[in-house]
């Protein structure tokens, strides 16, 4: 039973862990556009004029 003591506050302070890290993602932009990167990447070799299999 005193393990609950310790094992609440830490499941907490690791929840909270996550989603300020979540927070912060989000605010910097990295979950915006998640298809035009992949896009680019198949499209970068195009046009700079090199082929394929560069």
């Amino acid at each position: 039973m005193n393990i609950l003591y310790i094992m609440i506050p830490l499941s907490i302070l690791l929840g909270g862990g996550f989603l300020a890290a979540f927070i912060w993602t989000v605010k910097s932009g990295q979950v915006d556009d998640l298809v035009t990167p992949a896009h680019r990447m198949l499209e970068d070799s195009e046009r700079e004029g090199r082929s394929a299999n560069e």
